[in-house]
Order: structure tokens, then sequence, then C-alpha cells
């Protein structure tokens, strides 16, 4: 009887703690207009099905992620907290009061170039997100800080006058993502940076997306920016999304196939949502083939 009660413990224990469990769990996305989807309909998807904490009627990208759980049977409780063209020092101190209380997860969005005063440079981020980290901790001892690795921005790369420019479009990414590992360095409080800039650069190599929107997009490939070519295009959100729902639930992104309910919603190809799910899958380390598709809620 006793090994039975342990057992049911540990059972309890495991769907508590382990990655990608099915049980009623709340999540932050805060961020600027990387997150809310500037420059494509992604801004007004759904706003209904999160909360926006601003009352901006926002979906965004959380509302993305919270369709993509509705899809696979998983209970989220989603909220964000979105303002464009600010950095993580800015939620801090000008919103802190709105986001601080307990949360599960909570996803920081920060700045496209860390700094816009001084571009690349990693210090105002790191304390930033090491000082929102702290404040999320003392919320809920036990919540994941998860912080965005973002993609790289074409406009930056490809046009004179920046620190990128002249540079492998992958170097602004690679610029992020080694400031987000600079944050989370000996800090356990940081779960696994969200590789989205690594899945857009993974598309490019694949021959999915066009490395160059201002040379043109070449024949049957996307354009993972918008007109702007520094925001996401509709197809660049939803990749965002994908590596953001794959790695924070654990379900691979596959399983949401060819009829994924967003996909549809937002007039997107279903071969092209199969082939970012597929991109999605494989910057999250997932091999061969999908596990069974969940449950779906449409």
């Amino acid at each position: 009887m006793k090994r039975k009660v342990a057992g049911l413990v540990l059972a309890a224990t495991l769907a508590l703690t382990g990655a990608g469990e099915a049980v009623a769990r709340t999540i932050l996305f805060v961020g600027n207009s990387f997150t809310y989807g500037h420059g494509s309909p992604v801004r007004r998807y759904h706003p209904e099905r999160v909360m926006d904490l601003n009352g901006e009627g926002v979906g965004g990208v959380p509302a993305l992620f919270k369709t993509f759980a509705d899809q696979a049977g998983l209970d989220w409780q989603v909220s964000l907290e979105t303002a464009g063209g600010q950095d993580l020092a800015f939620h801090l101190e000008r919103r802190g009061q709105r986001i601080d209380r307990a949360w599960d997860v909570v996803v920081l969005q920060g700045f496209s170039t860390l700094d816009a005063a001084n571009p690349g440079d990693p210090t105002k981020h790191v304390v930033a997100a090491r000082a929102l980290a702290d404040m999320m901790l003392r919320a809920n001892p036990r919540v994941s800080v998860r912080l965005v690795s973002t993609w790289p921005r074409a406009d930056l790369a490809y046009r004179p006058g920046s620190p990128w420019s002249g540079k492998p479009v992958a170097a602004l990414a690679e610029t992020v993502a080694q400031a987000n590992r600079l944050a989370a360095e000996g800090n356990a409080r940081f779960g696994a940076a969200l590789p989205v800039g690594a899945a857009w650069l993974r598309a490019i190599e694949a021959g999915v997306a066009d490395p160059n929107p201002y040379d043109g997009i070449t024949f049957d490939k996307i354009d993972l920016w918008t007109w702007d070519h520094y925001h996401a295009s509709t197809e660049g959100y939803y990749l965002e999304a994908l590596v953001e729902f794959g790695a924070i639930t654990g379900v691979d992104p596959r399983t949401l196939g060819a009829r994924e309910r967003a996909a549809e919603d937002l007039g997107m190809n279903p071969q092209v949502a199969v082939r970012l799910q597929q991109i999605a899958a494989e910057t999250l380390g997932l091999a061969g083939a999908p596990a069974p598709a969940p449950v779906r809620k449409r």
C-alpha cells in the first residue's frame, strides 16, 4: 500500500513539474511589437482568447499560443503586457506593478537590438531581465522565466548605417542570443531561451524562407518579414509562436498539422504552415516522425 501511495505521489509530482504536462497553467508574455504582431493581422487575432493587461485589444503571438494550446487539449490561461518600441527595463520600471503577480511561466522579449541607445550592448537587457526574473520568483518560487532570442532584422543587415550592415543576416540574431545566455548564466530561475531567431535562420538555410527581401522574393519561398523588413509577416509570427509553444509545452508543433486553426483563420497556405511546423520542430531538436496528433478543439 505504501508503495502504491508513493507511486501516486511521484506521478503527481511529475505531472506538476514535467515539461509539457497538460495541467491548467498560467503564462504571461512581456514584450513589444515583436510579441504583439505589428505589421500583420496577428496583432488583432482573437484578443478575446487572451488577457491583455493594458486593455488595448491585442491578441498577437500570445493568442496564437492559446489557439495552439486549445487544439492540443491543454488548459493554458494566457496574459500579455506589451508596449511598442520598448525594452525590458521599461516593463520593469513602468509596468512592474501591473505584472507583479504569481505566474507559472513568464516569457520576456526585449528590444530587437538590446539597447536602442547603444545597439548591441547587452548590459541594460541583462540587468532588466534578471530583475524581472527576481520579481517573478518572489511571487512564485516555481516560476519558469523564458527569454526570447528574436529574429534578425533584414533592414539592419542589408541597409547601410547599422552595426550589422554588411554582416551575415544571422549576426543580429546571434547578438541577442548571446545576451540571453549572459543573462541566464548561473541563474537557475531562467529556463532555456526560446530560439525564435534560430528557427528563422533554419527556415532560410532550408530554402523555406527568402534571405533578402530587398532583392525580391524567390519563387516558392516565403518572406518572414513584413513590409518594413524589420517586423515579422504573418508567417514570421506564426513561426515565432510555434517555437514558443513547442518549447514551453513540450508538444511537437508538427502534430498541429495542415488544418491548424490559426493558419486557416489567417489565410495561410496549409503547405506553408506544415513546413513552418517542421522548421520549429527541427529547431527544438525533435527528430523522426511526430507523436500522434493531440486532441483537437475547433
